[in-house]
């Protein structure tokens, strides 16, 4: 099978590196549109460079795959662009799913598709992967059961649910984090409670990021307006209201925990 992983960041690299030993084999090639990242992928695989012009290849060759590992905002164009180089399949690792499977089953209705988010950042891999399975058969089955191998759980979701899901999961998960650092003060190590060392050690790794990406999360997701707005009702309760605020967060806190607690 030949495999075009079009974004040669983290989770491309991710993708390529957990498929390189999959069976039936597969030949790898990359594309960015940052040339020299494309290169150094390539040449960390093993794998075939693809020069792009307008976003799409320059010249008219196609794949058998083609996967999608770009940033939110251009996935849509980029599915459009890849479509006439796609031969059997494309899949998209972008984080967000309403858009680009909509896009696939415009541009691409008699191929295989599917949407996939590694609920991970690629160095804590293997984990979670939510999977829209649009149209999946011969040729993406191998390249999940190779994500399955790997010790990878997918499972399948909905365009709408997993949105809809990454908007506390991810946009007021971050929002929150970002908001406590930003308001705290410097303090001694020794001062910390479990519950702050946490919130560190969170913030730490909110901010070991891309910038770039996160905004992207913000902007297609939303939430920081909600979470502003719940710390602002904490900030104006008094002791009656703070306690029903205590309370509703608890009982949100057991269903965001499957009632685990």
């Amino acid at each position: 099978m030949t495999l075009c992983i079009v974004g040669a960041g983290a989770m491309g690299r991710w993708l390529a590196g957990t498929l390189a030993d999959s069976e039936p084999a597969v030949d790898l090639a990359f594309a960015d549109t940052d040339a020299d990242a494309a290169e150094d992928a390539a040449a960390e695989f093993d794998a075939e460079t693809v020069t792009l012009a307008d976003g799409g290849p320059a010249t008219d060759r196609s794949f058998e795959t083609v996967a999608l590992s770009v940033p939110i905002p251009a996935v849509e164009a980029a599915v459009a662009e890849w479509a006439p180089h796609t031969e059997a399949a494309m899949l998209d690792l972008s984080g967000v799913m309403a858009a680009p499977v909509a896009a696939m089953d415009e541009h691409l209705p008699d191929r295989e598709r599917a949407s996939l988010h590694p609920l991970f950042a690629p160095e804590r891999a293997p984990g979670n992967v939510a999977l829209v399975a649009d149209a999946v058969g011969p040729t993406l089955s191998p390249l999940l059961d190779a994500l399955r191998a790997a010790g990878n759980e997918l499972f399948e979701t909905t365009p709408a649910e997993h949105d809809d899901a990454m908007s506390t999961i991810q946009a007021k998960s971050h929002a929150a984090v970002l908001a406590w650092a930003l308001a705290g003060d410097d303090v001694r190590e020794e001062f910390h409670t479990p519950v702050s060392a946490g919130l560190a050690d969170l913030a730490a790794t909110v901010t070991d990021g891309d910038a770039r990406v996160y905004a992207d999360i913000q902007n297609a997701f939303g939430g920081a307006d909600a979470v502003a707005d719940a710390a602002r009702e904490i900030a104006n309760a008094d002791g009656e209201a703070f306690a029903a605020l205590y309370d509703e967060a608890g009982d949100a806190a057991d269903e965001l925990s499957g009632g685990d607690r």
